[in-house]
């Protein structure tokens, strides 16, 4: 049955891949390829929970928690970025590609997030399959108390920073208040806990082991790629007391601030 749930999950992040890059054109911005990830999420989790026929209780658990994660990025992403114009990173492609951007975008941006998606969602399709266990195994507790404590870290984290953008007065300042004074990145941090707390959940059927590599991959893009590595390559520049926040601030995982 694992088989059915991976090909049509393949072919559900081709196709809304696909959609989204020819809308991207329609509007000459690829930025709305980072609007949609969390909703990519939404509609794998949703079609495995039709195409599956696992114990109902952990595919509900699965399919809500992934629910609540994606719609909550996709809205505060929409509502952050709407309107702002195309990302920095997507313009530098354009610049470079030229012409050419249009089909360079289809593999490297839209193609590259289709296939991490579907990837990274591998505890959310596979740990719908089993029958058994039909009741809460304690790896279920783990999880939902980890997809917890990411869902906080990272809600948090952002409504403390919009409010704190939100402010004229702290135009190049630093954030090192609320949860960004015991991580520089608190929501990435949330990420990598809801993403490891849905792999528990996914672990307690027994067979769904193997797809570690779904948190495993998301971890490397949140702490070395897109998220937290990127940030910290040019934020320094456009932030004046940054480097002094980098020597007191853990870079990832929380804890208390080192002495100024």
């Amino acid at each position: 049955m694992i088989g059915p749930v991976l090909l049509t999950n393949l072919a559900v992040v081709a196709g809304l891949m696909l959609v989204t890059w020819l809308v991207s054109l329609v509007l000459a911005d690829a930025s709305i390829v980072d609007l949609v990830w969390g909703l990519g999420f939404v509609l794998v989790a949703w079609a495995t929970f039709v195409v599956a026929e696992g114990a109902l209780l952990r595919r509900g658990l699965l399919v809500g928690l992934t629910t609540v994660w994606g719609l909550r990025l996709s809205a505060y992403l929409s509502w952050r970025n709407i309107g702002k114009g195309e990302d920095y990173r997507y313009r530098a492609m354009r610049e470079r590609f030229g012409a050419r951007f249009p089909l360079v975008s289809l593999y490297y941006v839209f193609g590259t997030q289709a296939a991490l998606m579907w990837i990274v969602s591998l505890p959310v399709q596979v740990g719908q399959v089993p029958a058994a266990p039909d009741r809460l195994h304690w790896l279920d507790v783990v999880g939902i108390g980890a997809w917890l404590v990411g869902m906080f870290f990272e809600s948090v984290g952002d409504w403390q920073l919009a409010r704190f953008k939100a402010d004229p007065a702290n135009r190049g300042q630093v954030l090192d208040r609320g949860l960004w004074r015991y991580t520089r990145h608190p929501n990435y941090f949330g990420d990598f806990m809801v993403w490891w707390g849905l792999y528990a959940i996914a672990l307690a059927t027994g067979s769904a082991w193997w797809t570690v590599i779904g948190p495993i991959v998301m971890s490397v893009l949140l702490i070395r790629v897109s998220g937290a590595g990127l940030l910290e390559k040019t934020i320094g520049d456009r932030r004046p007391g940054y480097d002094d926040y980098v020597r007191r601030t853990s870079g990832f995982f929380p804890r208390p601030p080192r002495p100024a």
